[in-house]
């Protein structure tokens, strides 16, 4: 099966927080299944970083580096047909990022491994 994760599930995943529910966790350490993550997963971290909203104790790059490899996940490029959906989505959610991985899951037709928080 292939899964797009939010942006919380790839922290909480690589992070191994408990706030990540264990079914989550299983379907993302399933080496059965394509865990994708989106670019505007790692830009949106980036912005906060930035900011001082997200504290990483390694550095950005490596961060992320080890969490792709580690988890053996795929970037999903953005592509032009991930924001053709993304702008005929209604306005249900404002966040940019998560209105992304939402145009991306429904273009590619794959489900979102996704938490309610950030």
């Amino acid at each position: 099966m292939r899964l797009l994760l939010d942006t919380h599930s790839f922290l909480w995943f690589v992070t191994d927080d408990p706030q990540l529910s264990k079914r989550a966790r299983s379907l993302i350490a399933d080496l059965t299944n394509e865990v994708l993550l989106s670019p505007a997963s790692y830009w949106e971290i980036a912005i906060k970083v930035s900011i001082g909203k997200y504290p990483l104790t390694v550095p950005f790059e490596a961060f992320f580096k080890r969490g792709i490899e580690d988890g053996q996940m795929t970037i999903l490029p953005i592509h032009v047909c991930h924001a053709a959906v993304l702008s005929s989505l209604p306005m249900h959610h404002k966040d940019p990022f998560d209105r992304m991985i939402i145009s991306q899951a429904i273009f590619e037709q794959v489900p979102i491994v996704a938490t309610t928080r950030f």
